[in-house]
């Protein structure tokens, strides 16, 4: 018995053509002035009762609270950040005596207006805070910035890819074929040695450094 088969029209073959790639990272920076300061300020108290220690500071940190309020620094910009009780010890001849309690009472301000921030320190401190243990700069809508960032490091990927291309006679399709964005880290606040003009404590804002980073793919 003789089998019959439809006639099939043969399939166009197609030749996979592999595309050749590059790969670049680029990077952008974009340098602003802070808008926005946080300053942490402590009250200690010493003394042997510790209910005592803890009245004293409660007392000079709410003199502290009205002379910030006096200054326009609104309730919310003042927030309580830390608040401990530590026993101190001397020691005389190889032992240890017990000398009383240290109370500290940490708050963070927040100052939206820079040039009041050496004011909000010299008011505090002539109201009771005996440590400034640490003063942070920051922009409150960084994001905008960070685009410009972002856009200056497409630029610069593609300035590399297209350098690379011209050297080695190729012909770069400029459109990226795939664009990764890297893991962003924190500002960088530089400082500068600008002398403030005040007669009050100096502050030195400077400026941050908002950084991106892409890797980027070209086809050619």
């Amino acid at each position: 018995m003789k089998m019959y088969y439809p006639f099939l029209p043969q399939q166009p073959q197609y030749r996979q053509v592999e595309m050749n790639m590059m790969t670049v990272t680029g990077n952008g920076s974009v340098f602003v002035e802070p808008d926005t300061v946080r300053i942490q300020l402590e009250v200690q108290t010493e003394n042997e009762s510790l209910s005592q220690a803890q009245q004293e500071n409660a007392n000079t940190m709410n003199q502290v609270f009205q002379a910030l309020q006096n200054l326009g620094i609104p309730t919310e910009n003042i927030q309580t950040t830390g608040f401990n009780i530590t026993p101190m010890y001397d020691y005389i001849d190889g032992e240890q005596e017990f000398r009383g309690y240290q109370v500290t009472n940490t708050i963070t301000v927040k100052v939206t207006n820079i040039d009041q921030a050496g004011n909000v320190i010299d008011t505090a401190v002539s109201n009771g805070v005996n440590r400034v243990s640490n003063i942070h700069f920051s922009i409150e809508d960084s994001q905008k910035y960070y685009q410009q960032a972002l856009s200056k490091a497409l630029e610069d990927a593609l300035a590399k890819a297209q350098t690379i291309a011209n050297s080695m006679q190729l012909n770069l399709n400029p459109t990226p074929v795939k664009i990764i964005e890297q893991i962003n880290e924190p500002p960088v606040a530089y400082k500068t040695f600008a002398a403030a003009e005040s007669s009050s404590t100096p502050i030195q804002p400077g400026q941050i450094n908002i950084n991106a980073a892409v890797k980027v793919k070209f086809q050619y």
